[in-house]
């Protein structure tokens, strides 16, 4: 194999593929990422759960294919001076990276022991901007669970129906849910997603690009195509949260706040939350102001949020990080804040009325 192709186009799309490369393997070659060289230049980085490829433009002299241990063929081309890169592999594997007077020789690894990414039989495809979905992503991946003993949890469920993509992320504390159109079938579709997965299509998505990502869904995996780059992800299997029982439809209060001035004063009480017993913040809805209260082996810290509305002294107590994700993702200034109890869930909706987003954060139950 024998190509040449633009530095910092290589170095973007190693960098892109080596996130699906595994850490650690058995297998040596899925500690690797593969270089196929045809028409053009595909790099695939896949450690059997997820597989990223990406296409760029290359001039090849020699097609072939070779396997690169996906860190140090990274650091190769990060560190290499601007310019041509070439690269040659012969019959043994041994590879040459050249760029300018820099040269690096080392052994590559066989092509053919590395697995094949499973293809998409694409039974139903959708199409949604590049921009909008990152935004969905972003704004619901930190309620999705790091805790493996429930798997289904660890994912977000794609919920389409009627031409609305809704994205429901759970893990057992918190709720997030978000709603935008798709363009695709409109029969009802669900599946989920792994959070690993998301969270590389957020990264390499463009926030303001209309460009249309590409989602084809198949009986196990599924696939998102980004421009060159395609992510194909196995589904997760399970049972997931039923979403519209667990969200209350009615609620005792209603107030209103402005979500950064509500962030700010959070974020100030928190400040000495003792990362051991990780006290909770208090809050007390009264009318026209929330106070916020945490009280640690440190010291003591309050503040006041205004807001509009009477939750006629109800307190009610939150885990702090739980609380300031929510209003950090929430896509809205003016919000939402709806309670029935001290003890029931707190639900955070747009002040529009709109039904974009929905988040839901379980309380703690207080002390006296």
């Amino acid at each position: 194999m024998k190509l040449t192709c633009e530095k910092h186009v290589l170095q973007s799309a190693v960098a892109v593929s080596a996130r699906a490369a595994a850490s650690k393997s058995p297998i040596p070659t899925l500690e690797g990422i593969l270089l196929e060289a045809g028409e053009s230049l595909r790099v695939t980085g896949y450690d059997l759960k997820k597989g990223i490829y990406t296409n760029i433009e290359a001039e090849v002299t020699q097609p072939g294919s070779i396997v690169l241990d996906a860190k140090l063929f990274g650091e190769m081309v990060r560190r290499m001076p601007d310019g041509m890169i070439s690269i040659d592999c012969d019959e043994q594997n041994m590879t040459t990276v050249k760029c300018g007077k820099t040269e690096f020789s080392f052994m590559g690894m066989d092509s053919e022991e590395y697995p094949e990414l499973p293809s998409v039989d694409g039974l139903k495809t959708y199409e949604i901007e590049q921009g909008i979905l990152k935004s969905m992503i972003n704004q619901s991946i930190f309620a999705v669970s790091d805790n493996d003993a429930r798997p289904v949890y660890t994912g977000s469920m794609f919920e389409i129906e009627n031409g609305v993509l809704t994205l429901v992320s759970v893990d057992g504390y918190r709720l997030a849910l978000r709603r935008e159109k798709i363009e695709g079938p409109e029969e009802h579709n669900e599946f989920i997603v792994p959070g690993a997965a998301l969270v590389d299509l957020e990264r390499i998505s463009a926030t303001d690009s209309e460009e249309k990502i590409k989602i084809s869904v198949g009986g196990n995996h599924v696939s998102f195509t980004v421009g060159d780059t395609v992510i194909v992800s196995r589904r997760l299997e399970g049972d997931f949260l039923n979403y519209r029982k667990a969200l209350p439809e009615n609620f005792k209060f209603t107030v209103k706040v402005n979500r950064s001035e509500m962030l700010r004063a959070v974020d100030r009480v928190v400040l000495i939350v003792d990362e051991k017993t990780k006290n909770p913040v208090r809050l007390c809805f009264n009318e026209g102001f929330i106070d916020c209260l945490c009280k640690t082996p440190i010291g003591k810290a309050e503040d006041v949020c205004f807001c509009e509305g009477n939750g006629e002294g109800m307190e009610i107590g939150f885990n702090g990080k739980y609380l300031m994700d929510a209003l950090k993702a929430a896509p809205a200034e003016e919000i939402y804040v709806c309670l029935n109890t001290n003890s029931s869930p707190c639900v955070f909706l747009p002040a529009d009325e709109s039904d974009k987003f929905k988040f839901m954060i379980l309380p703690i139950r207080l002390r006296a």
